[in-house]
């Protein structure tokens, strides 16, 4: 079931992925970059964020594809879930129905609230990239322009902007960019950066100078996209990994509600990659690896955190986030008799 569980969820992310940068790119390619530097240079701050339009519209492909994988996901749970033959001679066994209530609701609430986190967290990182830009006496172009990156004609879009990144991520960028232009060995020590411009960045630190901004242009810009393909891919695999375990339990809990099984026959187990990246609430060594409890029970992480399912959003992100764990349900039709 592992190796099901994570083929299914590899085949999807890069769905998710895909869709998360579309709508980037969109937000990015809508904005009037003249009229968000006229509100900068007039001041207006909030009315420049509220300029970059993140209207949740533009990330409907994002629920559309959650609302997909949650199916998906239901679909290959309930496959495994034992049939039952009845006293009448056939075998119940049930499909997953993705228009029941509860999961109408759950994808309802669910597809809301991810759009909702990523919406606000970039107001929040836009503000921050406008006020900083303007205090530092940048001209309102040219902050507008990091924030939307520039418009490349082959592509059609709007390439290494901020826009897409989070905070953090921002942060690193701009000590990125003052490492570059110092000429600071940190900056080989970037786990972003793209290892083909190193010799570039030794060959100015050998000759104890920064990187002239012709040379550190495309070493940042590099920098960027790789920043956004890993806050894509981190997207992908949360949402990915919350949808179906969330529709893993909506599987069982119909079968219950058919009858096919009954919930005192139900229990699940918390399993990890156990590998090294494992993180240590998760693991096999004093972490959840190995726990069993019942179907309607939580895990209870050594740091407090409870979680119904790997990737539960209820949990605190730190036990969430790029989470590859997966729950194995059991079935014991002998459980609850006497």
């Amino acid at each position: 079931m592992a190796n099901s569980w994570e083929s299914l969820i590899a085949s999807w992310e890069p769905r998710m992925r895909k869709a998360f940068l579309e709508a980037v790119y969109q937000v990015r390619k809508s904005v009037d970059v003249a009229e968000l530097a006229r509100l900068l240079e007039a001041g207006r701050i909030d009315d420049a964020v509220r300029a970059v339009g993140l209207d949740p519209g533009k990330f409907r492909a994002m629920n559309s594809t959650l609302a997909a994988a949650y199916e998906a996901g239901g679909i290959a749970a309930m496959a495994g879930i034992p049939t039952l033959v009845v006293p009448a001679g056939y075998r119940l066994n049930i499909d997953f129905n993705v228009r029941n209530l509860r999961a109408e609701e759950w994808l309802r609430t669910y597809s809301a609230q991810m759009i909702r986190e990523i919406t606000e967290s970039q107001r929040a990182m836009i503000r921050d990239v406008l006020v900083k830009g303007m205090e530092e006496g940048r001209g309102p172009r040219d902050v507008a322009g990091d924030l939307l990156g520039r418009f490349n004609r082959r592509t059609g879009q709007r390439e290494h902007g901020l826009i897409g990144l989070t905070q953090t991520q921002v942060e690193w960028a701009r000590n990125y960019a003052r490492e570059l232009a110092t000429g600071d060995p940190a900056a080989l020590s970037r786990k972003m950066r793209d290892a083909k411009f190193d010799g570039i960045i030794r060959r100015a630190i050998a000759e104890k100078r920064g990187l002239t901004k012709a040379e550190a242009l495309p070493i940042f810009r590099a920098y960027l996209h790789r920043a956004l393909r890993v806050r894509a891919e981190t997207i992908a695999r949360t949402e990915m990994l919350a949808s179906f375990h969330a529709a893993q339990q909506e599987s069982y809990q119909q079968a219950i509600d058919a009858g096919q099984i009954t919930e005192a026959q139900v229990t699940k187990t918390w399993v990890s990659m156990k590998d090294d990246r494992v993180r240590f609430t998760h693991d096999e060594h004093g972490g959840l690896d190995g726990t069993t409890v019942p179907f309607s029970g939580v895990f209870i992480s050594p740091r407090g955190g409870v979680l119904r399912y790997p990737g539960d959003k209820s949990a605190p992100l730190a036990e969430t986030i790029n989470c590859r764990c997966h729950l194995r349900f059991n079935v014991d039709f002998l459980a609850g008799l006497d």
